[in-house]
């Protein structure tokens, strides 16, 4: 009977449903709309099924309008913690640059990186994955003569060096976005390469993050 009951077990565990590997998009209006038909999340979700990998893992969008990153921290616990993510993707900081002109609400640099860093703290302490993405554009101008580049340029430094110094993977949306339009944006037009209105991605920006968020993902297994 012994001898039966050892391939047995081998099959069992063969045909047993694997769990998913849970991912998470933490981030702000940008995520929020991602998971809409034609959107990066939806995006990465059908890329993952045309390459037969459906079975393994689940996409969520956690992502809220106007969200800056003092915001993810106050609702990771319910957003994200709560859901027991293997990866969570941190895509902010457009609105921390954008609000400082337009609203004057906006995220200083040093408390920028300060929440940043506890967010991770947060996800670390429960083990989860964390990949990190830069903030993409306020503008699609080559020359960086769109009003907030310098800062832009200065959050996008500040979040490839928490990467570094966690050691974390980067998606750098900053640099991948200013390279495409330096080949396609000869006219040096603020909108309409990747975004709508110079920050919403449109059909060709969700593909481009879709693409480096993909690429990532199934680099971190």
């Amino acid at each position: 009977m012994k001898r039966y009951l050892l391939p047995l077990l081998f099959i069992s565990f063969a045909f047993m449903p694997q769990k998913k590997s849970k991912i998470i998009f933490f981030g702000d209006s940008i995520t929020q709309a991602g998971v809409q038909p034609g959107g990066y999340i939806s995006r990465i979700d059908s890329m993952c099924k045309k390459e037969n990998l459906g079975d393994k893992y689940e996409f969520i969008g956690a992502g809220i309008g106007g969200n800056k990153v003092y915001d993810l921290y106050l609702r990771m616990e319910d957003d994200v913690l709560a859901k027991s993510p293997d990866v969570v993707i941190i895509y902010i900081g457009v609105n921390d640059v954008w609000h400082k002109s337009s609203a004057g609400t906006g995220t200083d640099a040093d408390k920028f990186e300060k929440f940043y860093q506890a967010i991770i703290n947060k996800l670390k302490a429960k083990n989860i994955k964390i990949i990190l993405s830069t903030p993409a554009v306020i503008g699609e101008r080559i020359d960086f003569s769109n009003p907030q580049d310098g800062d832009m340029n200065h959050y996008s430094n500040i979040v490839r060096a928490i990467a570094a110094k966690n050691n974390l993977p980067l998606v750098d949306l900053r640099k991948a976005f200013h390279e495409y339009n330096l080949k396609n944006n000869p006219e040096n037009k603020d909108r309409g390469i990747l975004t709508s209105d110079r920050v919403h991605l449109n059909a060709k920006g969700n593909q481009l993050v879709a693409d480096e968020m993909w690429k990532a993902i199934k680099n971190s297994n």
